[in-house]
């Protein structure tokens, strides 16, 4: 029988091992990850500033947001709004089930297992501390990692809608946490007429 932070332990190398499989790679100061993994990464070191208190059960859960995410392509659904809220429910739903074996398997009890797929499919958002924490999370490593090269990507127009959209699943916190995020003077102006 494992201890708590043995359990822990085991349960983020084991979904950190799941990341590792995704064929994407990344090159990151010289060193080659996996594309989740280093998302995974991204998403505990700012949980450490959203929620420095954060309990065990959604230190999991936001490690295992994006578990394995892309044996579920986009493509496999319609490129239109329907297909897109299809493929995130269903991404929900498969992450939280995958993240709920691999802590049953390390010997966590229903109760923590059922609380962090509940995260996961981020149920109560507004509404549950938690949830809305790891939303937080979700979107400033969006903002400060992935926004830059999302906004090379597409017109302004949807930019300005996805900033908007972003900005209103935070908390007070985590603007408070996004105006800290550096961001180049075009993307700060687009930030700002969105929120204008």
């Amino acid at each position: 029988m494992q201890d708590g932070t043995q359990r822990f332990e085991t349960a983020m190398a084991r979904l950190d091992a799941l990341h590792a499989e995704d064929p994407r790679r990344v090159e990151i100061d010289g060193a080659t990850i996996a594309h989740e993994l280093l998302y995974a990464q991204r998403m505990s070191e700012w949980l450490a500033r959203v929620a420095p208190q954060a309990s065990e059960a959604l230190r999991l859960a936001v490690r295992a947001q994006h578990l394995q995410r892309w044996k579920i392509p986009r493509d496999d659904y319609s490129r239109d709004r329907p297909g897109y809220l299809m493929w995130r429910r269903d991404l929900g739903r498969r992450q939280a089930e995958r993240a709920a074996q691999v802590l049953a398997e390390v010997g966590y009890d229903e109760v923590t297992r059922e609380r962090v797929s509940g995260y996961i499919r981020k149920e109560n958002l507004r509404r549950d501390e938690d949830t809305q924490a790891l939303e937080d999370t979700a979107c400033l490593v969006f903002l400060h990692y992935y926004f830059a090269d999302f906004a090379n990507q597409h017109d302004e127009d949807k930019l300005i809608r996805i900033v908007r959209k972003t900005w209103n699943k935070m908390s007070p916190r985590g603007h408070e946490l996004a105006a800290t995020i550096p961001l180049a003077p075009e993307h700060q102006a687009l930030l700002e007429r969105a929120l204008a």
